[in-house]
């Protein structure tokens, strides 16, 4: 089977079922595993690193009130590859090619591939897509081996979590400028890891809320996690965020439970990773009950 992934966690899951020999093309955001680099990348995206926060929502909501998209797909290297199936999504406009768009480009391939779009909104739904990739790939009984082992570490995390005798409020931040919260699956692993969310709505998308808001959700725990960014990425901007008027007054300052973490690798992409990334909001929320789940690098505590 001929596979291309146009979002970065379909391709961590078909690597994990065992199926990265069959991978023949990828996104360009596409970066795990590390053997991902030596496969053909098929779309590219008028956002690059190098822009700020600011510049970047300007550039994507232009785009989606216009009608666009950011994405632009290699047609004819996709043609060449003549996948058999193609996993894309339509959840969220700014993370992949959407699924129209994959349509679109798909018309001039000679075959007409399996075209599948994977649309996850909660933790259950991200077990799902596992197993449905696991079906389409005739990888079902790996697929099954892969959910058993993550639901068990979900459940250990709640078993454990369930004990604390407090549950702290929390604000997880997905964007810097303009500050977003997060959403879909993110306030459901707060909640599994022993936290009330704040702002974050759980399955439903994330949304920008004002600087007041948050003053006033007066959060214990800010976990800082744009989408797409590595720590590194967010330290680089992290003054927009510290220099904000009455930052110091926020409980989670003034008690130093403000942090950092790779919101790319553990908590923006609905792949098997994620369960680590619920590992990881239980280490800051609970440390009391969890220790040494954070993968190195993956969590940064603010002085």
């Amino acid at each position: 089977m001929r596979i291309v992934t146009l979002l970065p966690s379909a391709t961590e899951i078909v690597y994990k079922l065992g199926l990265g020999e069959e991978l023949v093309g990828v996104s360009h955001d596409c970066d795990y595993p590390p053997d991902v680099r030596s496969k053909h990348v098929l779309s590219q995206s008028e956002i690059t690193s190098e822009m700020a926060s600011e510049e970047i929502d300007k550039a994507t909501k232009g785009k989606a009130h216009s009608g666009l998209s950011v994405y632009h797909i290699e047609a004819e290297l996709l043609r060449r590859l003549s996948p058999d199936l193609i996993l894309t999504q339509e959840l969220c406009e700014v993370c992949a090619p959407s699924y129209s768009e994959v349509l679109e480009a798909a018309k001039i391939l000679e075959a007409a591939p399996k075209i599948v779009s994977l649309e996850p909104n909660c933790l259950a739904d991200i077990l799902e897509n596992i197993k449905l990739v696991g079906q389409l790939t005739g990888r079902e009984k790996q697929a099954q081996e892969l959910v058993a082992s993550l639901q068990t570490r979900i459940d250990r995390v709640a078993e454990l979590a369930s004990r604390a005798e407090y549950r702290p409020g929390v604000f997880c931040m997905e964007w810097l400028s303009p500050i977003y919260s997060a959403g879909h699956w993110v306030p459901e692993m707060v909640e599994i890891a022993g936290g009330k969310d704040v702002l974050g709505k759980a399955s439903r998308p994330s949304y920008e809320v004002s600087w007041d808001d948050v003053m006033r959700s007066e959060p214990e725990i800010i976990v800082l996690m744009p989408c797409g960014f590595h720590p590194e990425r967010t330290l680089e901007e992290i003054d927009a965020v510290l220099n904000r008027e009455g930052w110091k007054e926020i409980p989670a300052v003034k008690n130093d439970r403000v942090f950092v973490v790779d919101g790319s690798s553990y908590f923006n992409r609905p792949g098997p990773r994620i369960v680590t990334g619920l590992e990881i909001l239980a280490e800051i929320i609970h440390p009391e009950i969890f220790s040494n789940l954070a993968p190195p690098g993956s969590l940064i505590k603010l002085p």
